[in-house]
Formats: structure tokens, sequence, C-alpha cells
């Protein structure tokens, strides 16, 4: 009996796979993914999809319609599948669960490894679990074609008002990819603290898009000597196979 109830959930999971022909997504991370494995299948994309300061595919994200997080927008669309991440929206997604929209939430990785599950958990929610491959092996390749320093370089990765990246996280994953060791422990660092103890390689955000004090400071003057890397945040604000893309830019 168990076997039959377990055939019929699988069945019933396959139709409902196979259906999704019209996806929203409400999260940047689950945005990018989306464009990237299935964008035949898009019904909508979140509002920050098309901001070329944060997604990596804010060109082709400007075909598809936009939409807020509001339950009523998005049964408005009348979809099969709804995608997002694990935390944000709360009160929405479970209004549209009530009507019945199956909604996958995704677990955001902070780490290579963790990109490749993300990406085939993504693509066989969908219904595309081939199209994983083809990104999950480019990112190995860029990763593998990484040469890194001769020597052993520390790095900080130095965001707006001081903060940086701590062990574990996504920006740790790929200082470690591209052979340098991560000198900070995600504590506020203050340009006294940064002229002090300098690391061997500052890692700044790449140019603002929208200035302000709290991003002025990356280019202190009394810091011009530190030898620094910039990153565009598109690449690293959601975790995605286009992540090992960062990796290369800092070793080149």
């Amino acid at each position: 009996m168990r076997r039959l109830a377990a055939g019929i959930f699988l069945l019933c999971a396959t139709a409902q796979v196979q259906a999704a022909n019209r996806i929203v997504s409400l999260n940047l991370c689950t945005d990018q993914l989306l464009v990237l494995l299935a964008p035949e299948r898009i019904a909508a994309l979140s509002t920050l999809a098309r901001d070329p300061a944060l997604s990596f595919v804010a060109g082709p994200a400007r075909r598809y319609p936009q939409i807020r997080a509001s339950a009523e927008a998005v049964l408005g669309l009348r979809p099969d599948l709804v995608l997002t991440a694990s935390f944000g929206a709360q009160t929405t997604i479970r209004l549209l669960e009530r009507r019945g929209i199956l909604v996958r939430r995704f677990d955001l990785p902070e780490d290579f490894d963790g990109i490749a599950r993300l990406t085939r958990e993504v693509a066989a929610a969908i219904g595309v679990p081939e199209r994983a491959e083809p990104p999950i092996a480019a990112m190995r390749a860029t990763l593998g074609a990484v040469v890194p320093p001769a020597h052993r370089l520390t790095a900080i990765a130095w965001e707006p008002r001081g903060y940086t990246a701590a062990p574990g996280s996504l920006k740790d994953a790929v200082i470690v990819a591209a052979g340098l060791t991560n000198a900070a422990t995600g504590q506020h660092i203050g340009i006294e603290a940064l002229r002090r103890a300098p690391p061997d390689v500052l890692i700044v955000p790449d140019t603002p898009a929208y200035p302000s004090l709290a991003t002025d400071m990356l280019a202190a003057p009394v810091l011009r000597d530190i030898p620094r890397r910039a990153l565009p945040p598109a690449l690293t604000i959601c975790a995605g196979p286009f992540t090992a893309q960062a990796v290369a830019l800092l070793t080149q």
C-alpha cells in the first residue's frame, strides 16, 4: 500500500513539473537560474532581475514581465509554478499555497558544490533536468583553469560600511577558489584598521551605480597603496554557475 501511495505521489509530482509552462520567480537568485535554464517558461521575474548592478541576467531579463511579491499580482498571472528562496515574502507564499499554487522554495548555497546542487534542483523542479549540466560544466571548467598565485596571499573582501566576508560565506568560497587566504572573520573593519594591518589584496565591489557615504569609504585615498581587485556585485550577490567568473577575475 505504501509503495502504491508513493507511486501515485511521484506520478502527480511529475505531472506538475511537466505542466509548469508558466513559471513566476519572486527572488533575484531564482530569477537568474530560471533565465539561464528555461527562459521560454517565464511568466514573470522579480523587480530586481533587470538591475544591472545586481543581476547577472539584467539584459535578457528585460524581455520578461516584472512582478512584485504580491499574492494578488501572482494569482493574476495564473502560474503553474512559483520559485523563490527559503526566506522572504513568506506571507505571500502561504497565501499562494492556500490557493493551490505549487511553490518551490530553495536554500541558497555558499560554495561551488552547493551551486551545482542548486542548479540541478532548480532544473529538475522546472522539468528540464538535462539543462543543468552545461552551466555546471562551464563553471567547473572556469574554476579548473584558475592559476593560483605563486605565493599564498591574504585577502579581505571589503564591503560598504566596512563589512567583510566571513568564513563559510559565498565570497569566502570565491577567495579560497582563487588561491587566496581570507584574512577576515566577518567583522566590521574600518579604514584605520586596514591601514594598520593591510591584506595583500583588498577585494571591493565594482564602481557603485549609486555612490554614497557608505561606498565612498572604499575609495579612501589613504588605502591607495593596498593592491585591490574589483568584483561586480552581480557575480556574488546570488550564487550561480556564473559566480566562477568572480574567481577568474581575482586571478587576472
